[in-house]
C-alpha cells in the first residue's frame, strides 16, 4: 500500500471552524488543515435532564475548543491560526494562555521533531497577560483523577479541609475505578473521542507528531464538567517541582510539563475566569515537591495497591497502553526512587511487582532522573535535586543498606559522590513555598499533609 505524502512545510494556516454543545453533554469541535478537517468528542455528564441555558457555557466551551487543537495543529505546526467558528478570535487572558501553549507547550515536539524553531502562532496576546483573580473560598470542589498518587494527596487534602467534593477523570482505567473505590467518593466521568485513525494515517504519510500539553486540554474538560454540575471550584494536582523544565532549546526551557507548570497554571487560571465566571481553578499541591508529596502519600496505604503513576496507561492508542506499572520507563523509576525512603523494600516490591534498585540494567535510568549522562528526561518526573535528596535520605536509612541493592549503591558511590552531598537538600526538597494560589479554607489542610 502506497501513501500520500503529508509535507508540513507546505501548509500556512491551522483554522478552528465549528464547536457545539448539546443539552446532553456533548461536545463537538471542528478543526481544518488546508483539505484536511478535523472532528473531536467529548461526552460530560450532567444533571437529569440535561443541560439548560447553553449560552452560559459559550465562553468555556471556546477555550476547549481552542486549547484542544493543539492535538491537529502539531502535524503540521503552521504560522497561522485562523478563526471561522462564531466568535472569533480569543480574550486577552485566552490568547495569552493559547499562544504559551501552542509555542512553550510543544517544545518537547520541536526538540523531537528536530524542528528549527518553536512554533510561535499569533492569538493576539496582549503584552502583558490579564493577572489572575486572587483566590477564593470554594463550597464544593471537582478533584480530577489519574489514578496516580499526586490526586489521591490531593482528595485527602480536600477531604481533611472538609468540603464537599467529587472526583473527575477523562476515561475510565482501572487505575481511576481502583482510587474512587478506596476513596469512597462519587467520580464524575468524562469521555474523549479523537479521530485516531486518520491522524495515525496522516503520520505514516509525514505528519509531525508528537506530545503536547494534555493537561490543559484535561483542566478545561473539567471546568466545563464542574459548570455543568453545580461546583464552584476544580483543584488539580500539579507540584512545585512540574515547573522544571528539561533542557533549553531555541533560547526558550523546554519542560515535558509545561501545562502541569506555575506559569501556565496563572495563565489558566486567567484564562478560565475571562471564560467561566463563578468556577475557580487552582493546583492544591502547588507548594510542594513530588518528594513532599511522595511522603504524603506514605500515609494513606489503602491506596498503595490501587493506584498506579506510570503514564504508559495514558496512552492514546489502546494497543499500545499498559494496565499498571511498566517497571522500565523514567516515570516508573521516579516514583519509585521518591518512595522509597517512606516506604521499604518489601512495601515497594509489593506496588510494583519488582524491586527497580536491585536490577543493574536500571542504573543509567535513574541516574539520568539527576540529569547525570544527559539531561532530564522527557516524562513527568520531579526536580533533580529532588531525586538527589531520595538517593541522600536512602544513603542513610538501614532498611536500604543491602547489598542486593545494587543500583543503589551505584547511585550512591557514583552520583552522588559526583554531585556531592549536601546537609540541606533533603529539607529543601520537602519544605512548602509560599507560591501558590491554594485558597484560605483548603491550605491548612495542605500544610499540615505535605508538611509531614
Amino acid at each position: 500500500m502506497t501513501t500520500t505524502p503529508f509535507d508540513p512545510a507546505s501548509f500556512q494556516e491551522f483554522r478552528f471552524t465549528t464547536r457545539s454543545l448539546d443539552p446532553d453533554g456533548t461536545v463537538t469541535l471542528g478543526y481544518a488543515l488546508g483539505d484536511h478537517t478535523f472532528t473531536e468528542r467529548f461526552t460530560i455528564p450532567v444533571p437529569a435532564g440535561g443541560l439548560a441555558d447553553l449560552a452560559r457555557f459559550d465562553g468555556i466551551l471556546a477555550l476547549l475548543h481552542w486549547c484542544a487543537g493543539v492535538s491537529y495543529y502539531k502535524t503540521a505546526a503552521p504560522p497561522l491560526v485562523a478563526f471561522d467558528e462564531p466568535g472569533g478570535a480569543p480574550g486577552p487572558a485566552a490568547a495569552a494562555l493559547l499562544e504559551a501553549l501552542y509555542s512553550e507547550g510543544l517544545g518537547e515536539f520541536a526538540v523531537v521533531n528536530a524542528l528549527p524553531a518553536l512554533p510561535r502562532p499569533s492569538f493576539g496576546a496582549p503584552d502583558r497577560p490579564p493577572l489572575p483573580p486572587a483566590p477564593t473560598d470554594p463550597t464544593r470542589v471537582l478533584v480530577p483523577v489519574g489514578g496516580g498518587k499526586d490526586s489521591v494527596v490531593a482528595l485527602e487534602i480536600v477531604r481533611r479541609a472538609g468540603l464537599p467534593f467529587e472526583l473527575f477523570s477523562v476515561r475510565n482505567d482501572e487505575a481511576m475505578q481502583r482510587t474512587e473505590a478506596v476513596a469512597g467518593v462519587p467520580r464524575l466521568i468524562a469521555t474523549r473521542e479523537l479521530p485516531l485513525a486518520q491522524l495515525k494515517q496522516l503520520n505514516a504519510e509525514g505528519a509531525l507528531n508528537g506530545h503536547v500539553p494534555i493537561t490543559a486540554i484535561v483542566s478545561c474538560i473539567a471546568l466545563l464538567t464542574a459548570a455543568a454540575n453545580g461546583f464552584d471550584a476544580v483543584a488539580l494536582a500539579n507540584e512545585r517541582s512540574a515547573s522544571q523544565g528539561n533542557q533549553v532549546y531555541d533560547g526558550v526551557e523546554v519542560n515535558h510539563q509545561f501545562s502541569k507548570s506555575a506559569r501556565a497554571e496563572a495563565l489558566l487560571r486567567a484564562a478560565a475566569a475571562e471564560a467561566l465566571p463563578g468556577v475557580q481553578l487552582f493546583s492544591i499541591l502547588r507548594p510542594a515537591s513530588e518528594l513532599a508529596i511522595g511522603r504524603a502519600f506514605s500515609h494513606f496505604p489503602a491506596y498503595h495497591q490501587a493506584f498506579t503513576s506510570c503514564n504508559a496507561i495514558f496512552r492514546l492508542d489502546p494497543d499500545l497502553r499498559a494496565a499498571s506499572w511498566c517497571c522500565e520507563c523514567p516515570k516508573c523509576r521516579f516514583v519509585f526512587l521518591i518512595l522509597a525512603p517512606f516506604l521499604g523494600p518489601d512495601e515497594l516490591r509489593a506496588i510494583f511487582g519488582r524491586a527497580l534498585l536491585d536490577e543493574p540494567e536500571q542504573f543509567e535510568g535513574f541516574a539520568l532522573l539527576t540529569a547525570t549522562g544527559g539531561h532530564k528526561p522527557f516524562e513527568c518526573v520531579g526536580e533533580e535535586e529532588e531525586c538527589l535528596a531520595a538517593i541522600e535520605l536512602l544513603a542513610d536509612d538501614p532498611a536500604w543498606a543491602g547489598d542486593e541493592h545494587v543500583v543503589l549503591r551505584r547511585l550512591i558511590d557514583e552520583v552522588l559522590a559526583l554531585h556531592g552531598r549536601d546537609p540541606r537538600r533533603a529539607a529543601n526538597a520537602l519544605a512548602l513555598n509560599a507560591d501558590h494560589a491554594v485558597p484560605a479554607n483548603l491550605i491548612g489542610a495542605a500544610t499540615e499533609l505535605l508538611g509531614g
